[in-house]
């Protein structure tokens, strides 16, 4: 058992930290069962072996002044400030790189110690500007503290000699400046560049006085592999990284730690506040999904919050071809109930439904499915969720048990061979991808499962990866491959087997994949991948000591995307790599509460807590509490919903929080519907894709205007608390419960707290998730009751909640879409670090300065084949539309392989793409498109009627958002 000092009560409790995650120890934690007494001042503690002398003074409340240290980084010993005295050794070490030893007596205040720590710090500041009246920083700059700490009084060398006085400052990064004259060359932003984000972009260069720090070799920062993580920013101790937000309002006097609303990581954030006005974004070391670390998304990209786009009153019109017009909440929830109680009386009750948003929170998410089941009275309610990870809870439900992953995120510590499937961490989940970079460094093997070469392949310092560039659209043949080789080859865990899983289910399943049909020689016609590759992979996987696999949209988004979420859990179970740490089942969802959405209810044949509708005792429960009959069948999926408007039955929509129109597959099939709808109300922060066939525009709230909760990847519940108040005086759940009211079924909730007390009560799962419990905790992973009061890391410790494991076979079905003579090349999407899904959020910050278009990425021979020269617009055609993108020649592809990004409406990526689905869960295969390319000199057809019809939904908004005369604006037909 690991114990951990706990300085409030100067002693160590097994499993409790104790410690204040808005101080800095030093140096990191050491986690040795070995404890080691020692003095320090004379004060007697008690701390794990391996712990710096530094680390151990601060645990006792006494203060080393430092520059060069902190404890998200290995001791450096570069600043000689922490120099201390040791009984029975000479000189002064630095007690960052020393570690304690038994009865080890330690002075850390002596009058030589003084002395040479003024003399150090003169030296320091002789080479600095004394601007600090008119610094950035000032008030918060550890140069200046520890110059007042060690009572530095007079610099006696002048600004006469050499200096770095004037060296340029480098502006080229929109976020943050770089001013090398304050620069005391501490080393921190090298090592947190390389130790926290595993970037390796920047550099000391030259050597004594020259020393320097440098991006890339001498490169401004925008021009070098830098990832505006912004750990360099945030380990800088003077003002040479600052944030340009707090150049230009000064520093912050409050904060408010809130989680991110960007992707599935769940990253917890200082919100710096000067009264009302945001001014920067911190990582929060106490957050435990991030620990201190963030990404250039969560860190920077948060202008879009009071972008002059935001929609800041309700609006209401009769037809998409009229002006907006701006109203009262009261007149636009009366419009919106009469609307709906229409429809319904002239087309009955399941011609209205409503959709679920994967960025609001768990009870803004609760409460739209509760209005869809109480106040509409039917089942149709949806969520994004549908069009990524749907298969995930379909497959590992069939196998597991339970619709989610099995592991936290500093599980992947423990791994020593990492397989990741069909997602790119490094990009769609960056934080997560720099620990997992850490652990490639630390030893731990690579297997990437990718149509595409992803950037983890590269981790600098990592070891050589090993990278199986199949097909797309065979997953499945992959993973029956790799299975066939573990069987056939007897790596299996039969004690696990024997004891964790369901022997009839087991035994059906070894028989079918032993099958020589199923072997790496017989699926590399299929796969692409030669044989010896895979089962070089399936050994490294099945003899790892821990196996770990990571998934992603690359896994789900396919016709067999369930199937191959089970062949997964096939391989977890039949290694024994479920139920301890370092090794589980991990799909990465793609935005920050697609867990959380599935897990409320948003699904039409499931209630939260994933109980179907159709159990009578489950019914029972919520209309006790609701006080409504419930229907027992389920509703309609989001492309039933497209289906039934394009076919008149279905003409009544409440979409909060989601962008249909860009993000579903197929545009033109979605737009169609979107037109057939009498009645389309979009509840979001900006005139979206969706929004612009709207007929109700409702203000939606930013994260940083509401309270409630996330739950990310790895089922942690995590707290967001409002930093400001909502630009429209309303936040989004308060917005659904008005809309409730307003249609007669009655909502009174005063907190989202109510709101979560009521999940508990009804979702087995969360029985035991309050908001005082997530203030205690910090933050909790479901399942969250009597069983595991505190919550549940790692999940299927000791049984399944089917009790046995259950196998599943998973026959290898050639997807419909594949290449032909018309459309010889497969299409691939995916997304990029510097923006998020549809855009709507990151297309309003600077990061746009990385990707400000999406392209086609494409091989050299393919393109030589057909004259492309990088930058050449593509005409890209598949059999059900056309777009136009600009080429971007990459040999990150094999030949016969395409790929875009999907960030920028105007891009058409899913006018191309098809309606083919998932057989189990309809989520969209988007990851495979048979598509032709060429040169072209215009836009699509697509994209022309796009522009205009863009153009004059703008034009019908300028006048509501100018707060011009309405009455001279006129239809635009």
């Amino acid at each position: 058992m690991l114990h951990y000092y706990d300085p409030s009560t100067q002693s160590y409790e097994p499993g409790k930290t104790g410690l204040n995650p808005d101080f800095d120890y030093g140096t990191p934690a050491s986690v040795s069962e070995t404890l080691v007494s020692m003095s320090i001042d004379g004060r007697a503690i008690t701390v794990p072996e391996g712990t710096s002398v530094l680390r151990a003074a601060a645990l006792a409340g006494i203060n080393i002044p430092k520059l060069c240290a902190s404890d998200n980084l290995e001791a450096f010993g570069s600043c000689r400030l922490c120099a201390v005295e040791i009984e029975g050794r000479r000189g002064y070490p630095a007690s960052c790189t020393t570690p304690v030893a038994e009865g080890m007596a330690v002075t850390t205040q002596t009058g030589k110690l003084a002395k040479l720590r003024r003399n150090i710090m003169e030296l320091y500041i002789s080479d600095h500007p004394l601007d600090c009246l008119t610094c950035p920083a000032n008030g918060n700059c550890e140069l200046q503290d520890v110059a007042g700490v060690v009572g530095l009084r007079e610099v006696r060398y002048g600004f006469d000699g050499e200096n770095h006085l004037d060296a340029e400052t480098d502006d080229s990064n929109p976020y943050f400046s770089f001013d090398p004259s304050k620069c005391i060359v501490c080393s921190r932003c090298v090592r947190a560049c390389e130790e926290v984000q595993g970037t390796f972009a920047l550099t000391i260069e030259g050597r004594g006085f020259d020393s320097v720090v440098s991006a890339g070799q001498g490169e401004a920062f925008m021009d070098s592999e830098c990832v505006s993580c912004g750990a360099c920013v945030q380990a800088c101790p003077t003002s040479t990284l600052m944030e340009k937000s707090v150049i230009d309002a000064g520093q912050p006097e409050h904060s408010v730690v809130t989680t991110c609303a960007y992707c599935g990581v769940g990253c917890s954030f200082k919100a710096e506040m000067k009264g009302d006005q945001l001014v920067r974004m911190v990582p929060y070391k106490g957050g435990e999904a991030n620990q201190g670390h963030s990404c250039v998304k969560g860190r920077f990209a948060f202008g879009y919050a009071t972008h002059d786009d935001r929609i800041k009153e309700p609006m209401i019109r009769d037809s998409i071809n009229d002006p907006w017009k701006v109203v009262s909440w009261e007149e636009a929830l009366a419009f919106s109930a009469d609307k709906i109680k229409g429809i319904q009386a002239r087309y009955g009750r399941e011609s209205v439904g409503g959709i679920t948003s994967s960025r609001c929170t768990n009870e803004e998410t609760y409460l739209v499915q509760k209005l869809v089941r109480a106040a509409f009275g039917n089942n149709n309610t949806d969520t994004c969720a549908r069009v990524c990870h749907s298969p995930t809870g379909y497959g590992l439900k069939t196998t597991l048990g339970e619709s989610a992953g099995t592991q936290t995120f500093e599980s992947v510590m423990k791994a020593d061979t990492i397989v990741v499937i069909g997602a790119n961490p490094t990009d769609a989940h960056p934080v997560f991808g720099s620990l997992m970079r850490r652990r490639l460094r630390q030893g731990a093997k690579l297997i990437v499962i990718d149509p595409r070469r992803i950037d983890i392949l590269e981790t600098p310092h990592g070891g050589e990866g090993i990278h199986l560039p199949l097909r797309p659209g065979t997953n499945v043949a992959m993973v029956n491959a790799l299975a066939h080789v573990i069987v056939t080859e007897g790596l299996e865990d039969q004690e696990f087997i024997s004891h964790r899983c369901d022997s009839d289910a087991y035994d059906t399943w070894r028989r079918f994949i032993a099958e020589e049909r199923h072997s790496p020689e017989a699926m590399e016609a299929i796969t692409g991948v030669p044989a010896d590759k895979v089962r070089e992979a399936a050994r490294l996987y099945a003899q790892a000591g821990n196996g770990a696999i990571y998934y992603g949209l690359g896994v789900t988004e396919h016709s067999q995307g369930s199937t191959m979420v089970m062949g997964i859990a096939n391989l977890a179970m039949a290694t024994g790599n479920i139920g301890r740490e370092g090794g589980g089942v991990n799909p990465l969802r793609g935005q920050n509460n697609v867990q959380g959405s599935c897990d409320m209810g948003s699904f039409p044949h499931e209630l939260p807590g994933y109980q179907h509708v159709n159990d009578a005792a489950v019914r029972a429960r919520f209309q006790a509490v609701w006080g409504v009959p419930l229907d027992d069948e389920p509703g309609l999926r989001i492309p039933n919903m497209f289906d039934a408007a394009i076919a008149g039955t279905f003409k009544g929509l409440y979409v909060q929080g989601e962008d249909i129109a860009q993000s579903d597959p197929n545009t033109q099939h979605v737009e169609a519907a979107l037109k057939s709808l009498d009645c389309l109300i979009v509840q979001d922060i900006f005139l979206n894709e969706t929004a612009k066939f709207a007929h109700v525009l409702l203000p939606g709230s930013t994260f940083l205007e509401k309270n409630g909760t996330f739950t990310n990847a790895e089922r942690r519940i995590n707290r967001v608390r409002k930093v400001m108040e909502p630009i429209a005086g309303m936040e989004d759940w308060q917005v659904t419960m008005a809309l409730s009211n307003a249609l007669g079924y009655p909502m009174a909730y005063s907190h989202p707290s109510e709101i979560m007390d009521e999940i508990a009560q009804l979702t087995p799962t969360f029985t035991g998730v309050s908001y005082d419990k997530l203030e205690q905790l910090g933050s909790i992973q479901w399942p969250c009751n009597d069983a595991s009061p505190e919550g549940t890391p790692t999940m299927h410790t000791v049984d399944f909640p089917i009790g046995k494991g259950q196998f599943a076979v998973t026959e290898y079905l050639a997807t419909e879409e594949r290449a032909s003579r018309k459309f010889p090349l497969l299409l691939t999407t995916g997304r990029i670090l510097s923006q998020y899904n549809v855009g709507a959020q990151t297309r309003r910050t600077d990061n746009s300065e990385w990707h400000a278009e999406d392209v086609l990425e494409i091989h050299p021979s393919d393109a030589e084949l057909r004259g492309i020269h990088d930058g050449d617009w593509l005409g890209i055609s598949s059999r059900v539309g056309q777009t136009v993108l600009r080429a971007q020649i990459s040999d990150r592809m094999m030949p016969g392989v395409v790929y875009t990004t999907f960030h920028h409406p105007g891009s058409g990526a899913n006018v191309i793409t098809t309606d083919n689905s998932d057989w189990a869960t309809n989520c969209p295969e988007y990851k495979v498109t048979a598509v032709q390319v060429e040169v072209v000199t215009q836009p699509s057809e697509w994209q022309r009627n796009f522009q205009q019809f863009d153009q004059r939904q703008q034009a019908l908004l300028e006048p509501a958002m100018q707060g011009t005369d309405q009455a001279d604006a006129q239809p635009v037909r």
